[in-house]
Order: structure tokens, then C-alpha cells, then sequence
């Protein structure tokens, strides 16, 4: 289900790859002439060693968004007082907050 403003978005950031594919030597001389070819370069021996990209592949990898609270679970433990509840309730017994 792709909502409008994702469609949107897409068809600019193809638009934009299209045009920088078509301009894509002026835009490497541009480079090359401010200097940020060779920075780059520069940036890639010192920093970017094999063990630095490892490491951020790893964290990436392992990186994982927020819990979804759609499914249903039949064990659930309240975010505010921390009681656990059996089955599909809604609400915390002990301290009436929302599960």
C-alpha cells in the first residue's frame, strides 16, 4: 500500500536519478576541480578501513526498530507498573493504564 506522499517521492528521487546519471562526467569534473575527489579519497584511507566498515555493517544490521504493537500478545507486561497480564486485555489490571 503506497500512500501518495511515497509515490511522490519516488517519482522525484527517480526524476533526480535520471539527471544526475545524464550529467554524470560534468558532474565529476565539478568534483574534481573543488578538490572533493581528492578529499574523498583521503577520507576513504584513513577512516573507511575494512575493520571501520565492518563494524558499521554489523550495527546496521543489528540496528531494529520499535517493538509492533499490533500482534497480539497473550503474555503482556504493562509499560508503567510493570505487572504482567495473561490473555488479550487491553487495559492493565493493577493500574488501569493501557497495555
Amino acid at each position: 500500500m503506497l500512500t501518495l506522499g511515497i509515490r511522490k517521492l519516488a517519482v522525484i528521487l527517480l526524476v533526480a536519478g535520471i539527471v544526475l546519471a545524464a550529467n554524470i562526467v560534468f558532474i565529476g569534473n565539478w568534483l574534481d576541480k573543488n578538490g572533493l575527489v581528492d578529499w574523498a579519497h583521503w577520507v576513504r584511507q584513513e577512516f573507511l578501513t575494512g575493520t571501520a566498515i565492518t563494524v558499521l555493517a554489523a550495527l546496521l544490521i543489528l540496528l531494529t526498530g520499535p517493538r509492533h504493537r499490533n500482534t497480539p500478545n497473550l503474555i503482556q507486561r504493562c509499560d508503567v507498573c510493570g505487572r504482567r497480564s495473561i490473555g488479550l486485555a487491553k487495559y492493565c489490571a493493577a493500574c488501569g493504564s493501557r497495555l
